[in-house]
């Protein structure tokens, strides 16, 4: 259900929201209107993703699958290989 609302704008503003509409061929209300759902779709789905990335943070990530350390977490010697780290595959620095 639409409703009307009543918004007090400066001249200056106005005349120019006027030309932007005419160049897209539309109106000033229909203008406001689209600008307006896009901020509420965008604020909407930063809270969606804010949710997600806090889900993610509380539950955790298993990481051993993508530097390989899974052999070695699971039943192996429980260290890491020597010639990996964290950080691009370089060697790890001597103990």
């Amino acid at each position: 259900m639409k409703r009307n609302i009543t918004l007090s704008l400066d001249k200056e503003l106005l005349s120019k929201l006027r030309v932007i509409a005419a160049q897209r061929s539309t109106s000033v209300s229909r203008l406001l209107a689209d600008e307006l759902t896009g901020l509420v779709e965008r604020a909407e789905e930063y809270e969606r993703a804010e949710r997600a990335a806090l889900h993610a943070l509380d539950v955790g990530l298993c990481l051993a699958s993508i530097i390989g350390w899974s052999k070695h977490l699971v039943g192996g010697s429980g260290a890491p290989p020597r010639s990996r780290a964290l950080r691009g595959g370089a060697p790890l620095p001597p103990d």
